[in-house]
């Protein structure tokens, strides 16, 4: 079995899955079983942090760069908190772990701004300003946002 594991993952998982379904516990791979169900969940913290991450890249943009706000702009921030907030939805334990995974974000969703405008690291705030209300926030746009808001979406 741990020949398949190595030589044709997809296979392997059938095949898990079958074993599984017919209560053959003895058959099953379980040190490579174990570890690949302990890897679901490690991807799952690490979709929340990527999300976060976009999100908060867009938000800084938004804020920083607010003569260059666009359409586009506006649809990946609602994405990506449409998405966080599905994924929060679907995996409840996460939600504890939001707070977190906002420390550990917000060096990537600064460096992504920095990028994407070309503005000096010095422009944004060394730690994150927003809270995770906000963030989440389907009416939460930095800055002076409403009229600007209302152009972009028009």
């Amino acid at each position: 079995m741990k020949d398949l594991y190595e030589t044709d993952f997809y296979s392997w998982t059938q095949k898990q899955a079958a074993l599984l379904q017919s209560h053959q516990w003895s058959q099953l791979d379980l040190p490579n079983l174990i570890e690949e169900i302990e890897s679901l969940g490690k991807q799952q913290r690490q979709e929340l942090r990527s999300r976060l991450s976009i999100l908060i890249g867009h938000l800084l943009k938004w804020e920083y760069q607010s003569e260059r706000r666009s359409r586009s702009w506006l649809a990946t921030i609602r994405v990506q908190r449409r998405d966080l907030l599905r994924l929060i939805n679907d995996n409840p334990s996460l939600k504890p772990y939001l707070k977190e995974a906002l420390l550990e974000t917000y060096e990537n969703g600064k460096d992504l701004a920095m990028g994407e405008t070309n503005l000096p690291a010095k422009i944004f705030p060394q730690e994150c300003l927003y809270g995770l209300e906000e963030i989440l926030s389907d009416s939460f746009y930095p800055g002076d946002s409403s009229e600007l808001l209302e152009e972009v979406e028009g």
